[in-house]
């Protein structure tokens, strides 16, 4: 028998994709259909290489692909739907090419390169079961990859099945709200610098009241790694999309784009605190360092100083022996301030008015306990600002302007090397229109934290404001790249669209206008975004003159087009 003919068996992931409707398409409109499945098929083909897959049978419409793992083949079926979406968003609804996708893990039957058996049946079935643009996985494949992606899972409960003896359970899947998977299909390349993700250290019981406990450490010390220049530290809002979840060092490394991990645990007892840390090369999956403390609970601020230093001595000697004279962050007064500090943090990431209006309460307390607390008074100052910007402040921005930017000078008064309050003082000088006092805060504030992904973000803005396009889309990628989930990307692809907009380059301006528009919606800013770079591609509809109406957004597009439809690099922002 040739070796063509060769049986094997083997455990496997197995994805299987189907077009719905493809009689009807290619009844309708045979070349055009078939000019758009070819379309989908170059992005599916690249998805399906990217997580490692291999295309075993394909037939007309249908695809089926093997995986290695099937936490790669449910993250690619997501990142497929999502991209193929965002292909045939501007088609008609009757020409869309929407694909159905199962996923399972079984056994399966190799011959000759393609697959066959009970593992190929099952994964069929579920296609079937899916909604057109759909997942839905197995309850194995669910098993398997539940405590892995941070996906929506919806129980379908268990059905019976063509050809299959036993009811299959099934799930539904697709990306959690606010969260993309097209982010993870593939891995980000590795800086030229030790590269660390300190992900959120886990509270060993005291109940939910004592995370901010352990949440408080690890804040620590991501904040003295990143001050270090030689590091790329993965910034604290990306890190904590981890928290709670069951981490794999090596899927933290591909997804975040680091070598090392800094894994931790805290348990409270009583007036002591005991802490185990441990350091993993996540390229290789090794443990590279591990360490327990034990200390009172008043020298806490010390320990974390302790802990982050060696951290550094067991990743980089010689970069600890070059960074002797490392700055020190100077702790709150007391831990009650400090508590109320670190409880803020998480409201302020989750973009919300109601979680907006709970951080700026946590940091007023805080205030209250220690009024020199630099940090709390430079976010406190900063948060005011986004929250009037976002017009969730009644006053208005120009009701919040002037004592903002007074708490932000206090900060750096009596703080002048904390990120923070430089951030928050060259956000003030932003809307002052201050640029060049802005722009040299911003500047500070990354001096002294090199790995500010905020501060990135803000600085682009006020390049931005200031006609420097270029320069401004330089720092969002910094910013993106070292927080690639960030909580605030959502606001950073706004920035973008404007930064893209202001160095003329208006078509991808427009789809990262379109891209925010999507992620949150309820921001005017987005929507301004969309105005002007679809105006600046002289995409004037009816749509645009109806959703954008008002008077202050007619204002704004109109004193940001300059003569010829080019952008007025000196014009003033919209506040």
């Amino acid at each position: 028998m040739g070796s063509q003919h060769r049986v094997e068996r083997k455990l496997a992931a197995i994805l299987a994709a189907d077009v719905e409707g493809y009689s009807r398409l290619m009844q309708a409109d045979e070349a055009g259909t078939l000019e758009a499945l070819t379309a989908c098929r170059e992005i599916m083909d690249r998805l399906i290489a990217g997580q490692s897959g291999r295309i075993a049978n394909t037939a007309g419409d249908s695809v089926l692909a093997e995986f290695p793992s099937v936490v790669d083949a449910v993250r690619c079926a997501v990142a497929i739907q999502e991209a193929l979406a965002d292909a045939e968003r501007s088609l008609p609804e009757g020409r869309r090419v929407r694909f159905r996708i199962g996923v399972h893990m079984g056994d399966v039957i190799v011959r000759a390169g393609d697959l066959f058996g009970d593992g190929v049946n099952i994964a069929a079935r579920l296609q079937a079961l899916a909604s057109p643009g759909g997942v839905c996985i197995s309850g194995e494949a669910h098993r398997c990859v539940r405590r892995i992606l941070p996906l929506a899972y919806t129980d379908l409960g268990d059905r019976t099945v063509r050809n299959i003896e036993d009811p299959i359970r099934i799930f539904a899947v697709g990306p959690a709200t606010g969260a993309s998977m097209l982010v993870d299909t593939s891995p980000l390349l590795l800086p030229d610098k030790p590269s660390i993700a300190v992900l959120p250290f886990a509270a060993m019981g005291g109940g939910p009241d004592q995370d901010y406990l352990s949440d408080g450490i690890c804040e620590e010390i991501t904040t003295t790694l990143s001050r270090l220049h030689g590091f790329f530290v993965i910034a604290r809002s990306s890190a904590f999309t981890y928290k709670g979840k069951p981490s794999n060092v090596q899927q933290v490394s591909r997804e975040l784009g680091v070598r090392y991990v800094l894994e931790g645990s805290v348990r409270r007892a009583g007036d002591r605190v005991r802490i185990g840390v441990h350091l993993a090369d996540a390229v290789v999956g090794t443990e590279v360092w591990a360490e327990r403390y034990e200390r009172a609970l008043v020298d806490l601020f010390a320990l974390q100083d302790e802990i982050a230093a060696s951290v550094v001595t067991a990743v980089e000697p010689q970069l600890y022996a070059a960074e002797s004279a490392r700055l020190q962050q100077k702790p709150p007064g007391s831990l009650d301030a400090w508590g109320c500090f670190i409880r803020a943090l998480p409201h302020m990431w989750r973009l919300r008015r109601e979680d907006n209006r709970a951080a700026l309460d946590l940091l007023e307390d805080a205030l209250r306990l220690d009024p020199s607390y630099a940090r709390a008074l430079g976010l406190y100052a900063w948060l005011s600002l986004w929250n009037a910007h976002t017009g969730w402040s009644a006053g208005g921005l120009q009701g919040v302007l002037a004592p903002a930017a007074e708490a932000a000078l206090t900060a750096v008064s009596l703080a002048p090397d904390d990120p923070w309050a430089r951030l928050a003082l060259g956000f003030a000088y932003m809307f002052q229109r201050a640029h060049e006092d802005a722009v040299e805060e911003l500047h500070l504030s990354l001096d002294l934290n090199p790995n500010f992904s905020l501060a990135h973000a803000c600085l682009g803005l006020t390049l931005a404001y200031g006609g420097k396009g270029t320069a401004a889309v330089a720092h969002l990628d910094t910013a993106t790249r070292i927080s690639p989930r960030d909580p605030f990307f959502s606001v950073y692809a706004g920035v973008y669209a404007f930064a893209h907009f202001m160095a003329g380059s208006y078509g991808a301006g427009l789809e990262w206008a379109r891209r925010s528009v999507r992620l949150s919606p309820d921001f005017p800013g987005h929507w301004r975004a969309v105005a002007l770079t679809a105006a600046a591609l002289k995409h004037r509809t009816q749509k645009w003159t109806c959703t954008f109406g008002i008077h202050s957004d007619a204002f704004f597009l109109n004193e940001s087009i300059g003569q010829n439809g080019k952008p007025d690099p000196l014009f003033r922002p919209m506040l």
